[in-house]
């Protein structure tokens, strides 16, 4: 007997060269265990908010963009949101896509790593790896969660030889201190399978979302890191080896 896997999604979109290689389908689940204090999308921390989809649906409305994607290098991401947070849903997903061709990138910060099975992040050709911080107190300032589990998925996708581009959101006041910076460098250094850092300036874009949800935005006086500081922290990465973006 065959059991339809359905989850809780929040929206799709098309985005290039921001969610992976090429154009891609971005696909947003619903839910989210963190709180980051710069979170552009809000609307995603409640699977509540989301609405429920099955794995046809999904691969329905992305056969759609199946020849427009491929044609311009590009693929599927499951981003939030937490796509782990929906571990079986995501991985069907994922798993579809595989067999469909389609090249996959997992969007994730790593919190909910340990939900991620092998066969899932076998069929994963990308992941992109957000490590909000490497200083434990800020971490758990920044996020509401604990670091360690993001180390430890990072460590375990360079064992199975994943893919990983990491993501590190630059924002003033909060990551850009030069020694943990130097910390997540040397880190992430150690680990064959990461292929790129990108460094994310902090924005405020998210802003007007707090607003209709009727939440404040934490940081809405943080101003957006200057050009100096981007590339300050950009050459810390390079100085180990690293391609930083």
């Amino acid at each position: 007997m065959s059991t339809v896997v359905r989850g809780r999604i929040h929206s799709w979109d098309l985005s290039t060269g921001v969610d992976g290689p090429g154009t891609r389908f971005v696909l947003f689940l619903s839910g989210c265990p963190l709180r980051c204090l710069y979170c552009a999308n809000p609307d995603t921390w409640h699977m509540r908010d989301g609405k429920e989809a099955t794995v046809d649906e999904v691969m329905a409305e992305i056969e759609k963009y199946r020849a427009f994607v491929t044609a311009a290098g590009g693929g599927v991401t499951l981003t939030g949101g937490e796509p782990l947070l929906q571990s079986a849903f995501a991985g069907a997903v994922l798993r579809r896509c595989k067999e469909a061709g389609l090249h996959t990138a997992l969007d994730t910060s790593g919190f909910l790593g340990a939900r991620a099975t092998d066969g899932l992040l076998a069929d994963t050709d990308l992941v992109l790896l957000d490590i909000k911080s490497f200083d434990v107190p800020a971490y758990r300032a920044l996020t509401g969660g604990e670091l360690t589990p993001t180390l430890n998925f990072a460590t375990r996708l360079d064992r199975l030889g994943v893919p990983m581009w990491i993501r590190y959101v630059l924002v003033p006041g909060w990551t850009d201190a030069p020694e943990p910076v130097d910390g997540l460098a040397r880190f992430v250094a150690e680990l064959p399978a990461v292929q790129r850092v990108d460094v994310l300036p902090f924005h405020r874009l998210g802003a007007p979302k707090y607003t209709a949800l009727g939440i404040p935005f934490p940081l809405r006086d943080t101003p957006v890191p200057p050009p100096e500081l981007v590339e300050r922290v950009r050459g810390q990465f390079r100085a180990v080896g690293l391609t930083a973006c």
